[in-house]
């Protein structure tokens, strides 16, 4: 297929690398062109100008205003392209812009994903889709080649609330296991152990598995960062203002997040969450 993908940051870029790999015809647009160049792929100065033409046009961007601007934005993708193309959204955003942009484009289809850059590069991710059948049917294809699951959860804006509820599950797992850890370091046991003891019972998760050691050493320099999980926890509390469901643990450790972001932590991975728990 040829396909345009709009974004090509730490995300964006192995996953059109994996579409190039499954043999698409592929040409990538960054609003930094240097990052769209360093993938090796075909430049295009616009996001209309890489979408015309295309069977897909797939985005990863940052927030609701970055895909407003390459959609319907002036040269925005939406303008360009042919009628029976597919538009996959891969940003996390709000269930507001991506139930506009189903209004505005029918093939379009809200898919955040869940599993970082290491995901990304591994094409193993995991992706939670809103739209119509007819426009995840369409899209299956693309997403194939980047990920690892492919789940249709609803219409038009349910596969951003379902991110919703992945990234206040992360929120509320880290917490417990930041404050699991510091209980560990000040009974003075020995933290290899207890993670080999904890971690085949039922306390066991993903992010103990891969966070546990990392946190004990104060490794924070990669992964996802706390800016980007502050964006999605604050687009999580502002959808439960309108569907009434109460979040206090999410709107607690959100501002925990604020306060490793005032000590130099905003850059740095979410389980840098720990670092303002005392040793």
């Amino acid at each position: 297929m040829k396909i345009a993908f709009l974004g090509t940051g730490v995300m964006g870029a192995p996953m059109a690398r994996h579409l190039a790999a499954a043999g698409h015809d592929v040409t990538v647009y960054n609003r930094t062109r240097s990052k769209a160049e360093a993938t090796g792929l075909a430049v295009a100065d616009t996001p209309a100008a890489a979408a015309s033409g295309a069977q897909a046009v797939v985005a990863c961007v940052g927030n609701d205003a970055d895909l407003e601007q390459v959609t319907l934005g002036a040269d925005g993708a939406f303008a360009a392209m042919d009628e029976g193309a597919v538009f996959i959204d891969h940003t996390t955003v709000s269930a507001h812009i991506a139930r506009r942009l189903a209004a505005a484009r029918a093939l379009s289809v809200d898919a955040p994903v869940s599993g970082g850059q290491a995901g990304a590069e591994a094409g193993k991710l995991s992706i939670m889709c809103g739209g119509s059948d007819a426009a995840l049917a369409a899209a299956r294809p693309v997403m194939a080649a980047y990920a690892a699951r492919i789940v249709h959860v609803g219409a038009a804006g349910a596969g951003q609330q379902t991110k919703m509820v992945n990234q206040i599950c992360i929120a509320g797992v880290l917490e417990g296991v930041a404050e699991g850890l510091r209980f560990a370091q000040k009974s003075d046991l020995d933290l290899g152990r207890v993670l080999e003891a904890i971690s085949g019972g039922a306390a066991q998760s993903w992010q103990m598995v891969n966070r546990w050691q990392s946190m004990a050493e104060d490794r924070f320099d990669f992964g996802f960062a706390i800016d980007w999980m502050r964006k999605d926890l604050g687009l999580a509390l502002e959808e439960a203002k309108a569907n009434g469901a109460m979040l206090p643990m999410t709107a607690l450790v959100d501002q925990f997040y604020a306060e490793v972001q005032a000590i130099g932590g905003a850059r740095q991975d979410t389980s840098a969450l720990v670092r303002r728990l005392p040793k």
